[in-house]
């Protein structure tokens, strides 16, 4: 028995050492790929054109239901350029199917980093997050480098893709938003997809945001619960998806509790990276 215990303990050891080694290396790595581009960011010509007297009103509503929506958030150029990125990674993209619960693709927040320059550029812009605290009323920061949902594009692009009732679970110290700007949305003949961002509202109401193209959506998902409804045949729904936080640190356990969450959309190597 006991030469059972001491082994277990060696592997447990063992295993503890190479998981940090491995941690600090992709830290490391991560902080390499951010001082290749942050220091470009400012030179990304990213257009807004919603109306800023709308903000107030718009806090008005997030007060009230924590959910806001804004239509023609970027210019048509803005737009185009963010779209022409989705597509072009779509090669990229991490298919993932867990049952009942969720079926699509997503683009990670590394692979945005590597490739999508201007997905990149929206979610850092500091025009995008004055506009988003000014709805929130709080300040608000990025989510960490390691968090692969802290910038991410969920594409809908198979009959049957969604995601199921659920919220956006809070893993860091502060308040958690998540913010949504729709790059597609396409029916087969014209028109918008079948796919409908739903959410429950006061009173336990099932609401309906329609989400044309480059519209926003900011809301408070830990505390709203909402899905996506499945896509029709040749139909296309591309949403690129920005979190943030008053405090984004995080404690081991809670980051634990993220990375099997990320496995729905990233597989089991959401558990390392």
């Amino acid at each position: 028995m006991i030469w059972w215990v001491s082994l277990t303990l060696s592997v447990a050891s063992m295993a503890a050492i190479c998981w940090r080694r491995h941690r600090r290396r992709r830290d490391r790595e991560y902080e390499i790929l951010a001082a290749s581009w942050i220091p470009s960011l400012e030179t990304r010509p990213i257009g807004l054109t919603f109306d800023p007297d709308l903000v107030s009103a718009g806090r008005t509503e997030f007060e009230s239901r924590r959910l806001v929506r804004v239509e023609n958030f970027v210019t048509a150029e803005t737009l185009a350029i963010l779209q022409k990125e989705a597509t072009d990674n779509f090669p990229r993209l991490e298919r993932s199917y867990v049952p009942v619960q969720k079926k699509g693709e997503t683009l990670s927040y590394e692979s945005i980093q590597r490739h999508a320059p201007f997905c990149l550029g929206i979610y850092h812009s500091r025009e995008v997050r004055d506009f988003v605290e000014r709805i929130v009323g709080e300040p608000i920061l990025p989510t960490p480098l390691q968090d692969q949902s802290s910038l991410s594009l969920l594409c809908y692009r198979s009959a049957g893709d969604h995601i199921n009732w659920h919220f956006d679970h809070n893993f860091y110290g502060g308040r958690h938003f998540t913010v949504l700007l729709c790059l597609w949305n396409r029916g087969p003949e014209g028109g918008r997809s079948k796919c409908r961002f739903e959410y429950v509202g006061v009173g336990g109401k099932v609401e309906t945001v329609e989400m044309p193209e480059n519209s926003l959506v900011v809301f408070e998902g830990a505390r709203i619960r909402h899905r996506a409804t499945p896509l029709g045949p040749n139909e296309l729904r591309v949403i690129l998806s920005m979190t943030y936080s008053t405090d984004p640190r995080t404690k081991w356990p809670r980051e634990a509790l993220r990375r099997i969450k990320d496995t729905a959309f990233f597989g089991v190597r959401a558990l390392w990276d």
